[in-house]
């Protein structure tokens, strides 16, 4: 059951902490290395990490409240910065803005971790990613939980995507008409606190003291993928079959991404997937709120013991 509006402000008014630890791991492109940037929280030594992975144009810092919730239950939680994106660098090719270059990199960061399993959250394009490293062979996701994309994304979903990116501002004069623009592009992600709006835009932006503006911390080159004129459906249904690892569903009820008959279909070509449904967002649950952060630790900490509630 949804809480009420007045509930939910007053519980997610918290300032999300600040991690305690950043590091970097160098990724290999078509033509040459990158930094990938990541924050962590938790314990140094965990057998299972938690490693959550953003949507297209965000950053792992999305993930800091579900992250800091996480940590106080035992978990190391690691959120990475997908190249491109946040403090991670640039690709030389725009070309390899795809999933094969996003699959390898977090492979290399699984790697730097040193663990032969990981639990996976994945946000949108996160989820994509996470759908085809769980449904290869040998792979070290023990469990895997999905925010609000399917195997399936339509050309005409791919297309919206693609004229959104190439709207996509370079800069802002000013912070608030920064959180203006994330306000009104992230407007599904449902009735937010003030405090979460200058959370999201604090994280999206970078103060350029040379032209004294606020730059978008995301490289519009990432279109580029979404140019083709013959681009076709995006179809992962194969590696969804041979998934595995439990998996958990979250749809936001109003997304026009994940459609309702399409949360019916992953359930029936999938035994090990479940669904949850948040009715008061659309593309995407945020997983800021405390109701929706504990449908993801109750799901991650089934069989392990995570610490007190």
């Amino acid at each position: 059951m949804n809480r009420p509006r007045s509930a939910r402000r007053a519980t997610s008014a918290r300032k999300a902490p600040e991690p305690p630890r950043s590091g970097s791991v160098l990724g290999l492109s078509t033509t040459s290395f990158h930094e990938i940037a990541y924050v962590e929280r938790g314990p140094e030594k965990d057998d299972v990490p938690v490693l959550c992975v953003h949507g297209l144009t965000r950053q792992g810092r999305d993930f800091d409240y579900l992250a800091d919730d996480l940590a106080k239950r035992g978990r190391r939680v690691v959120c990475p910065d997908l190249p491109g994106r946040g403090r991670s660098q640039y690709l030389s090719d725009p070309g390899d803005y795809a999933l094969p270059q996003y699959c390898a990199d977090m492979n290399t960061l699984i790697a730097r971790l040193g663990v032969s399993e990981i639990d996976w959250v994945g946000t949108s394009l996160g989820g994509l990613i996470g759908m085809v490293l769980a449904g290869l062979p040998g792979s070290r996701i023990r469990r895997l939980v999905v925010n609000d994309i399917g195997p399936y994304v339509s050309s005409v979903g791919l297309m919206r995507i693609g004229s959104y990116l190439g709207d996509m501002p370079r800069s802002f004069v000013t912070f608030a008409r920064a959180e203006r623009y994330f306000r009104d592009i992230l407007a599904p992600y449902g009735d937010l606190s003030d405090e979460q709006w200058r959370h999201i835009t604090a994280h999206s932006v970078r103060w350029d003291e040379t032209r004294a503006v606020f730059t978008m911390l995301c490289d519009r080159e990432i279109a580029r993928a979404f140019r083709n004129p013959w681009l076709v459906s995006l179809n992962l249904w194969k590696y969804w079959e041979r998934i595995s690892a439990p998996t958990l569903v979250l749809h936001g009820a109003k997304s026009d991404l994940l459609t309702h008959e399409l949360c019916d279909e992953m359930l029936e070509r999938n035994v090990n997937a479940s669904l949850h449904r948040f009715e008061d967002c659309g593309h995407v649950p945020p997983l800021f709120e405390p109701h929706q952060i504990k449908i993801v630790t109750d799901f991650l900490a089934d069989g392990r013991s995570t610490g007190p509630d």
